[in-house]
């Protein structure tokens, strides 16, 4: 009876991070194209004053990343915080169809993207707590299978509300996704989360009851810097470059812009399921770099190839791209920071501090692109964004080493070094 209690604990505890990762994708995202669809077709924003509002919000959301990593690795009420994020997210996105001025509108998005701030290191926290160390790989696989099957059907939702009911019946709908975020967290069991495992420690550093480590370590660790610089020049490459595939849609079709940009996010998502099932299978034996490679390989290209036309159907079709690149980086971030950081005791805070680092670069590249759009147009913008992507593959490329433990213990000390 007991081998029977804990598998049907263990089921129960699986299918609800499924469904903690299925109902914040779209709310850990944040609004992101929808709102520059929203304040673009009703309230004729200009792009420039779109891409301020982000940058700000992406700003508010910096600021957070690293002291929301470093709660979840202290608090032992993981759940708890979730639960108060996504309550924080559903009232910023209901008020939302209520205001216009621009700086209540940026009160409002900086609010949800410091709320959300602590979504990614508290996901990260459970799962490796209730996994450890060796499931983590598989486990974050299919957390991002998840999140990703979260966003595309999101985006089916939001498509179809939008050209029915208007732009407006997006925020209703990541309030609805979050609400039954808080519902999915709460069915975790609280007792299967080891929250020394869940830091990064080691199960013998936990039962000799060691400290973790300073963070002094973390700022010694070559490779956790160049990736986080890595990090931070991918999305400074990456996350403009679906609101302004959205502002161009706008642009030939304001009634079907909000249904083509779902299209674009579901076509991605729908590609980025293999990619995270992919390194859930496959990451513990090829390593980590060979993937990421890859997926940082894609994103020039695909900045290149939006300049080639405006068709709608040609902007889809390269939208697909992003699930091979945007899917192969999120499933392995987590991995690569955890193997990096293994046994410090400070995986949480260092996977919000490298997540601070690329959104920077997120919350940059919003303001870059809107301003380049303004000078030289939309093409200029695209191009801006592919250089700088080519940047981060070739700094990758040269200056971060295989993290997988495994792998470069097999290797001949020559190779290591």
């Amino acid at each position: 009876m007991t081998i029977l209690a804990t598998s049907a604990a263990s089921r129960r505890n699986e299918l609800s991070l499924d469904g903690l990762n299925f109902f914040l994708a779209d709310v850990r995202d944040g609004l992101g194209p929808y709102l520059a669809i929203y304040l673009l077709a009703v309230h004729k924003w200009d792009p420039a004053s779109i891409g301020v509002v982000m940058t700000l919000a992406g700003l508010a959301a910096l600021l957070t990343q690293t002291p929301a990593g470093a709660l979840i690795d202290r608090t032992r009420y993981k759940r708890g915080v979730v639960i108060v994020a996504a309550l924080l997210v559903t009232a910023s996105c209901v008020i939302l169809p209520f205001i216009d001025s621009f700086a209540v509108v940026t009160a409002t998005q900086a609010l949800s993207a410091v709320a959300g701030s602590v979504f990614a290191p508290a996901i990260a926290a459970i799962s490796l707590g209730i996994t450890g160390p060796k499931a983590f790989t598989r486990r974050t696989g299919r957390n991002e299978t998840f999140n990703h099957a979260g966003n595309a059907c999101a985006a089916l939702l939001a498509g179809g509300f939008a050209y029915w009911f208007g732009p407006v019946a997006v925020f209703y709908l990541m309030a609805a996704m979050a609400i039954a975020s808080v519902v999915a967290v709460s069915c975790v069991s609280a007792a299967a989360i080891d929250h020394a495992v869940a830091r990064g420690m080691e199960p013998a550093q936990r039962d000799h009851h060691e400290p973790p480590s300073g963070l002094k370590v973390l700022l010694s660790n070559r490779s956790l810097l160049v990736f986080a610089v890595c990090c931070a020049l991918f999305h400074l490459a990456n996350a403009a470059m679906l609101p302004l595939v959205s502002q161009k849609l706008s642009q030939i079709d304001l009634s079907m812009a909000t249904p083509l940009t779902s299209a674009c996010i579901v076509a991605a998502q729908l590609v980025m399921v293999p990619a995270a099932l992919l390194v859930g299978a496959r990451a513990d034996q090829w390593g980590r770099k060979p993937l990421l490679l890859a997926g940082f390989a894609i994103l020039p290209i695909r900045g290149v190839l939006y300049t080639f036309s405006s068709d709608p159907y040609w902007l889809v079709s390269v939208q697909l791209l992003d699930g091979i690149g945007a899917g192969l980086f999120g499933a392995l971030f987590p991995l690569v920071v955890k193997d990096l950081t293994q046994g410090t005791g400070r995986f949480n805070v260092s996977l919000g501090a490298l997540t601070t680092a690329f959104g920077l670069g997120a919350a940059l590249s919003n303001g870059l692109a809107g301003f380049v759009v303004q000078q030289a147009g939309y093409n200029a913008a695209f191009l801006t964004l592919a250089g700088v992507a080519a940047a981060a593959l070739v700094l990758l490329l040269v200056a971060m080493p295989e993290t997988l433990r495994d792998r470069v213990e097999a290797l001949p000390l020559a190779a290591r070094s």
